[in-house]
């Protein structure tokens, strides 16, 4: 029996938002607000919502904090709008990167309130603007042109409920701009670091601060630089210890990455709080 009950208690979802969601439901049912019925009816509700072209997740901020996000490279504007407005129809908050401006005009018939990030190619939505944001992350560019992926970064991070610092064009050919710096980055739970070219800044900096370093190569360089191939292996055989490479450009999941780490052990449920 008690080997019955610690598997039970283990299989308990450790996930701040869900638990408040689901509290949320039975404090209903114990106040009689609901019957037990509807609340049955809530907990049974499908993850997922099928559009033909699109299954949409609606239950992934329950099980990760934050909404199912729409990669926009790819879609049709009409598939975009259709999967935003399913989205933001079921949350506070919505992500769509690697998107246009054109999109954008369109959306914004539908959703009136999405805003467009033109550095970061993204469109989000807030509905949610006072949630409490936890300072701890600094998103670092080498160049300026390696800004519209860290910019990518740092809107994924404050829409998880973070407040980012940003640093950027201190790559390693001008040494003394990171130097001076330093005490700023020391200070962080998490570096966000964005390089194109030989891609050698992340692993500089991971050598010289005691906290994990996201490195992000760009796409950004020459031709030896193949696209972001010459950077992705620099950062893959930085011998700096505490460096973690995402994939080419992809500030979201370095962004995605960083909030978790900044919120792992918050008390605090701020998904759902505004």
């Amino acid at each position: 029996m008690s080997n019955d009950l610690n598997r039970r208690e283990n299989s308990t979802p450790n996930n701040p938002v869900f638990n408040a969601w689901l509290r949320k439901i039975l404090e209903k049912v114990q106040s009689q607000e609901i019957p037990v019925e509807q609340a049955m009816q809530e907990l049974s509700i499908l993850p997922y919502e099928e559009l033909g072209f699109a299954q949409i997740d609606h239950h992934r901020s329950l099980r990760s904090g934050l909404p199912e996000v729409v990669f926009g490279r790819g879609k049709t504007c009409e598939q975009i709008i259709t999967i935003a407005s399913s989205l933001i129809s079921h949350s506070d908050r919505l992500l769509i990167t690697q998107t246009t401006n054109e999109v954008y005009q369109s959306l914004c018939e539908v959703i009136s309130d999405a805003v467009y990030h033109p550095l970061a190619r993204a469109i989000t939505v807030n509905r949610c603007p006072n949630r409490i944001s936890k300072p701890g992350i600094i998103v670092i560019s080498a160049g300026t042109a390696d800004i519209p992926v860290a910019e990518e970064a740092v809107i994924t991070a404050e829409l998880m409920g973070n407040r980012v610092e940003k640093i950027y064009d201190i790559g390693v050919a001008g040494l003394h701009r990171l130097l001076d710096k330093l005490p700023r980055l020391r200070t962080a739970k998490v570096l966000v670091v964005v390089a194109g070219m030989e891609g050698a800044l992340p692993g500089v900096i991971g050598g010289l601060v005691p906290v994990p370093v996201i490195a992000v190569p760009t796409s950004t360089g020459y031709g030896a630089s193949f696209n972001g191939l010459a950077p992705l292996l620099t950062m893959l055989n930085s011998c700096a210890p505490g460096v973690a490479v995402v994939n080419i450009d992809n500030g979201f999941g370095a962004g995605y990455l960083a909030g978790l780490i900044n919120n792992a052990g918050k008390e605090a449920v701020d998904g759902e709080k505004c």
